[in-house]
């Protein structure tokens, strides 16, 4: 059983801390790395699926750590989309590999990384749209549901739009926060939040919060030119690990 495995909780243990850190502001993309990392000792499906109640609740405390910090403009071209993906991930589910979405998620990082690296300095900030929102939204409900890496195409539709680093991290929060309460439904049909893995779940629990107060501090004493460096650079790292990971297990 889980429970009785001390090797799963210690991989297990630095990823709930990692989404926690991400959640609270800092690093964002930090977050990939949590269901890969348990997947290291259970099955992606099982890692998401105790990852799943662990973020809802740390969804609550970032919603209201940054209430009234939220573009409601982009989250109104995003949610609609995503909220398909969601139900495209679950009807898919059962024929795509975990290699597959690994290898997909890694090439968007990578090529997404590249084009910010070839940015021009004087680029201005690009605007809500509709098509982008729908389409990203979309990539980011559908890759969720798998592994909860939505945030790579999230990150792809925000970043070029120069927000305010807490406004950002807001709007991330209510964002995953909603697409997180939704899964939960198909979660529960495709039999995946069983007794063990809720058992599970509650016991890594404690660790969400103390992950989120250290994200949370680290946002608020980070400048952003430094906070978007290191989300770019961790955006890289993942996307060659999930991309060498994929590859190497066809």
């Amino acid at each position: 059983m889980i429970l009785e495995s001390s090797y799963f909780y210690l991989v297990a243990i630095p990823a709930v801390m990692l989404y926690g850190i991400a959640k609270g502001g800092f690093a964002g993309p930090l977050a990939i790395i949590g269901v890969p990392l348990m997947s290291l000792v259970v099955s992606p499906l099982q890692a998401a699926a105790i990852m799943l109640p662990i973020l809802c609740l740390q969804d609550i405390i970032a919603i209201y750590s940054y209430r009234e910090k939220f573009h409601y403009k982009s989250l109104q071209t995003l949610i609609p989309g995503a909220i398909l993906g969601i139900i495209g991930g679950t009807l898919w589910f059962r024929y795509l590999s975990d290699d597959f979405i690994r290898i997909f998620i890694g090439l968007i990082a990578i090529i997404f990384v590249l084009s910010y690296l070839l940015e021009k300095e004087t680029s201005e900030p690009t605007k809500v749209s509709y098509l982008k929102g729908s389409l990203f939204g979309s990539l980011s409900g559908f890759i969720s549901f798998g592994i909860h890496a939505g945030g790579l195409p999230f990150n792809m539709y925000m970043l070029p739009q120069k927000l305010n680093q807490r406004v950002l991290v807001g709007t991330a929060a209510l964002f995953f926060g909603i697409m997180n309460y939704v899964k939960l439904l198909p979660y529960y049909l495709l039999d995946q939040l069983s007794f063990d893995n809720l058992l599970t779940s509650l016991i890594l629990m404690p660790f969400a919060p103390l992950g989120f107060f250290i994200g949370y501090y680290l946002t608020h004493r980070v400048e952003e030119k430094l906070f978007y460096s290191v989300a770019y650079f961790c955006l890289f790292v993942v996307g060659i690990k999930l991309l060498y990971e994929g590859i190497g297990n066809l």
